[in-house]
């Protein structure tokens, strides 16, 4: 299913909207994408406020595993349209439960003081293998549902460790054909996306555990910087500060290649043993 489709929600009621459902056939994942609810939260949020805002922070929790055989509803609350700020709640309902909440805050273009950090050194996307592989992260059949995006990662070896990170990933992504010149199209792609590797960059230090865990997001947060298109190469910087009590705290930095800072993610994530597992 394109990107396009899977953000294109049908609305009910005011207030009110409906997802496509998650390409169960794939077989991929038995629930949901989290980066498929968030991203259909964002564009239920988006449609409900006035063009002049653009969304510029998120944070959402997932509450339950969805179904990726069910489409999920989404309802919108209003909580405060400002002069300079708007804010937005958003419930995403399957079966007649919860499965994810998030909030999202929208500003008027203003201006003020401007820095960022340097993006950091990576190995151009060009020179990287695909994501793709027999063996590795991901086969290609469970890969598909996500084939219409090129990720490639960069390889433990070519990272540039930093003094004192416990863990580091580094990532390029971006869709593989144009996509319309909607900012906001774009914004919730990056949404979709920003989802699928980060938690990775928790499990990169323990290869021989890894498929021992239970992995799953279980809160996701997001900060919009700078306009950015999705269908050009994106580093997603990734690490890992700490992981503990079956869950691990991860963040992220985006920048588009041009070496400006185009997003921010914090997410924390089960990575719990496995039942009978007791660890190395």
């Amino acid at each position: 299913m394109a990107i396009e489709e899977i953000l294109d929600l049908e609305q009910l009621e005011v207030n009110i909207y409906r997802g496509q459902v998650f390409s169960p056939e794939s077989g991929f994942l038995q629930r949901t994408f989290g980066g498929h609810v968030a991203g259909q939260s964002l564009v239920s949020a988006v449609r409900t406020v006035d063009p002049a805002f653009q969304v510029h922070s998120l944070h959402g929790y997932f509450l339950r595993p969805g179904d990726a055989t069910a489409p999920a509803v989404y309802i919108v609350e209003r909580l405060r349209d400002g002069g300079s700020f708007v804010t937005r709640r958003v419930n995403a309902i399957q079966h007649g439960e919860t499965i994810f909440s998030m909030s999202a805050s929208f500003q008027q273009d203003q201006s003020g003081i401007e820095h960022q950090d340097a993006m950091p050194a990576a190995p151009p996307p060009d020179d990287l293998p695909g994501f793709i592989s027999k063996g590795g992260v991901f086969d290609d059949a469970g890969f598909s549902q996500f084939a219409e995006w090129d990720v490639r990662i960069v390889p433990r070896d070519q990272v540039a460790r930093l003094p004192g990170k416990a863990s580091q990933q580094q990532v390029w992504f971006k869709h593989r054909d144009p996509l319309p010149d909607d900012s906001v199209l774009h914004i919730c792609a990056l949404a979709y996306m920003s989802d699928l590797t980060l938690l990775g960059s928790a499990q990169v230090s323990h290869p021989e555990e890894r498929k021992h865990l239970n992995v799953a997001s279980l809160d996701h947060a997001m900060w919009f910087m700078r306009p950015f298109r999705a269908d050009e190469w994106l580093l997603y910087d990734q690490s890992s500060p700490s992981a503990c009590g079956g869950r691990s705290l991860t963040q992220g930095k985006i920048f588009n290649q041009y070496g400006e800072l185009v997003a921010a993610v914090m997410q924390e994530g089960l990575t719990r043993y496995k039942r009978g597992y007791t660890g190395p």
